[in-house]
């Protein structure tokens, strides 16, 4: 299991994505399930995945060859005319990946399955966040919905629906986004750091601040700490309940 979060502010967006990965309780591994690319000054993408490791490799590896040989194949995801149509090539090249699995093609709640997040802006274009589901189409985040988040959710949702302002600064989002992996993170094992974190300012066309937050990272245990202390405290400050009512 895994959880990524993309959120979109009106000054930009916001990736953060857990690292960990189990095939069972004593087989338990990190690895990077956010991906960036970007060519400074026309475009800056980036893409969180959730679902099978191997599904999901063999996707970011392929979106990671074509660019390297763009006369074999176009547009790739650095030569595409907008973010509309490199998520029409993210998805293909999901559902390439899955139906390579079985002739007939695998279904959503397959084995080889695999959910995206894609966000980024090209120029010329605002920013744009994408949902990729396994069968290859995708919606995308609007003012009703925006924010997605894939692989392990139902723990982490409450605080974003609670929390999320769209006019909030990048570091709030930050705090937000770090209280919901908190969140799920003691609800489910399947959950841990390493936290990767990824900003991207509107229209500055380069990604912007990066980091790594692992599990002793003091910022990370402070608000963790923090939250469970205040939510103790709202509790508390709450009437109890009267058997004779």
């Amino acid at each position: 299991m895994t959880y990524c979060i993309g959120v979109r502010l009106d000054r930009g967006l916001v990736f953060m994505s857990d690292t960990r990965t189990n095939a069972g309780l004593d087989n338990v591994s990190t690895f990077r399930k956010m991906h960036c690319w970007e060519v400074p000054g026309e475009r800056a993408i980036t893409l969180m995945t959730a679902g099978n490791l191997a599904t999901t490799q063999a996707v970011v590896s392929l979106l990671e060859e074509r660019t390297k040989a763009p006369a074999e194949r176009q547009p790739t995801i650095l030569s595409a005319p907008s973010m509309f149509e490199v998520a029409n090539i993210v998805a293909a090249t999901l559902r390439e990946v899955i139906s390579n699995h079985d002739e007939c093609g695998q279904q959503a709640d397959n084995a080889f399955n695999g959910t995206l997040i894609l966000g980024g802006q090209i120029a010329d274009s605002v920013t744009r966040l994408f949902l990729i589901y396994p069968e290859g189409n995708f919606i995308e985040a609007g003012d009703e919905t925006p924010f997605f988040q894939i692989g392990e959710t139902k723990y982490g949702r409450p605080i974003l629906v609670r929390a999320y302002d769209p006019a909030m600064t990048f570091e709030a989002a930050v705090k937000m986004m770090l209280l919901s992996f908190d969140s799920t993170i003691k609800a489910n094992l399947s959950v841990g750091p390493p936290i990767d974190l990824q900003i991207y300012s509107e229209g500055e066309l380069v990604l912007g601040p990066s980091r790594r937050f692992e599990a002793d990272d003091p910022y990370f245990n402070e608000i963790s700490e923090g939250w469970g202390s205040a939510l103790k405290q709202a509790v508390d400050s709450l009437r109890d309940f009267s058997l004779d009512e």
